[in-house]
């Protein structure tokens, strides 16, 4: 059976993943989120600012109690010059760093309790509290005009003997279409919490209830990733990355999962393509969100049975959206043999490990940013490089125009090494508050460490000039053991 696909690149690389989540959230003051992607600002600047997971971090001794990072946009970018770095041993923060918490695990972004600073749910999954081993702890941080502090609120779990690993998936949105951002909580059980908006600082919500897609359960430690974003032009949807549950190989299957006026509707869930990450965005810019998810494994197990859907070296699925929902019977598949999509299909590339959308032109059609986490240049294997597809009318354009970056391009920060995994997480944002959207790419730098470069949009594509390596040390992360800086941002 092959149902953990996601092993992969750790065991090309010997990256220890995290799982990189993308959420979408709403923009600050408001839960309405639109098919446009919204960043998080957690300060109300209006810069967009970066969040990342530093999971494998040690904190006062402690190995993989976890961290979580912050770099606040400015005029010239992110930087580690100015960023928070907190930890569960940060004044405010619930609980206390101990080993193996991995806090930071997962986040989703929004202005939960509507003062107009964006706020960030956190969790620490493999929290033991009391004699529940692994129960999962999972925080709020409250932003402010200084952005993300110690201040916090618990997100109680209503079930703690019915699951483990409370946090281990996030995602915001407004999926009932009230004005408010709700938030969905998963756990290794297929059910999905989901806590009404109207967050106080007290830690109460506007109400809570479940949702139960029709995905593996415990079997498969529930889902595998939760995107939210708005697919109908009606209240917030969400899709939910598992397994399916109606073949005997247990496949990884997508669904998609409509709000209402009463919020998320699993009795008219849509199974979609496969993908490990999902994004949603309005690509053509027709009023709908459309769903993008990458299916990055190869087209066979190892023992030759073909999976579905799947092509040698990765496959990014994109299927439009519309009043009825995704139009499945649509979709479409890129490889990097289509057209002239930067790059070239070989097994183990890992095209489509991490994806996100945004607006590099500002001619309000989304462009995708995809991590090839795995692929080899020259003699540096598992190196990795970023592809990036611009959106138009039409949808992404695979024919002309896109561009691919790896550290050994001019002006890339850095250079090709073997197990760096550029490309480990990407991120589209505008983190200079100039209207266009800015690439920011993770990795695996330096044996586990982790590094983020960033590399600006000048207003027509992304450009190396201006561009800037973090590394973790500088963002005040130990680099004892393999923190993963860089591995996983908030969406």
């Amino acid at each position: 059976m092959h149902r953990h696909m996601r092993h992969a690149l750790a065991s090309a690389t010997a990256v220890a993943l995290t799982g990189g989540l993308l959420t979408f959230a709403a923009s600050p003051a408001t839960a309405a989120d639109s098919t446009h992607v919204a960043m998080a600002d957690f300060n109300g600047d209006g810069r967009g600012d970066v969040a990342t997971s530093v999971t494998g971090a040690y904190v006062a001794g402690k190995a993989q109690a976890g961290q979580f990072a912050v770099l606040y946009g400015t005029a010239t970018g992110v930087s580690s010059a100015n960023r928070h770095t907190i930890s569960q041993d940060t004044s405010g923060v619930p609980g206390g760093a101990e080993t193996g918490d991995n806090f930071g695990y997962d986040h989703a972004y929004a202005d939960f309790n509507g003062d107009g600073y964006d706020d960030v749910a956190v969790s620490a999954p493999y929290e033991d509290l009391g004699s529940d081993k692994d129960g999962g702890l999972l925080t709020i941080l409250w932003g402010s005009a200084s952005g993300i502090t110690g201040k916090s609120i618990t997100v109680n779990d209503p079930a703690p003997s019915s699951h483990d690993l409370w946090g281990k998936n996030l995602a915001a949105g407004d999926f009932d279409g009230d004005g408010r951002a709700d938030l969905a909580v998963g756990t290794d059980h297929a059910a999905i919490h989901v806590f009404k908006g109207g967050f106080t600082t007290a830690g109460k919500s506007g109400g809570r209830y479940t949702v139960t897609p029709p995905i593996q359960g415990a079997e498969a430690d529930g889902p595998l990733n939760l995107t939210a974003g708005d697919v109908d032009g009606g209240a917030t949807d969400l899709v939910v990355d598992g397994f399916e549950t109606t073949s005997e190989y247990g496949w990884n299957r997508n669904f998609f999962i409509p709000g209402s006026t009463t919020g998320l509707k699993a009795s008219a869930a849509k199974s979609l393509k496969p993908g490990v990450i999902t994004a949603i965005g309005d690509i053509d810019n027709d009023g709908f969100g459309d769903i993008v998810s990458g299916a990055y494994w190869n087209s066979t197990t190892e023992d030759g049975t073909p999976i579905p859907d799947s092509a040698n070296g990765g496959k990014v699925w994109v299927t439009s959206g519309s009043a009825d929902g995704p139009l499945t019977a649509s979709a479409t598949g890129i490889t990097q043999d289509t057209g002239n999509v930067p790059g070239g299909s070989e097994g183990n590339d890992y095209f489509g490990y991490e994806l996100d959308l945004g607006d590099i032109n500002g001619d309000g059609f989304l462009d995708l940013a995809i991590g090839v986490a795995g692929e080899n240049i020259g003699a540096a294997a598992d190196t990795g490089m970023v592809v990036l597809l611009y959106g138009t009318a039409n949808g992404l354009n695979t024919s002309s125009g896109g561009q691919s970056f790896h550290q050994d391009n001019t002006g890339v920060p850095g250079g090709n090494e073997t197990n760096d995994g550029f490309g480990l997480d990407v991120k589209l944002d505008d983190v200079t508050g100039d209207g266009k959207d800015d690439l920011i790419v993770g990795s695996a730098e330096d044996k586990g460490d982790g590094a983020i470069v960033y590399m600006p949009s000048n207003g027509t594509k992304i450009t190396t000039t201006g561009s800037r390596f973090i590394g973790a040390s500088t963002s005040g992360v130990s680099k004892t053991g393999t923190p993963y800086f860089g591995s996983n941002f908030a969406d």
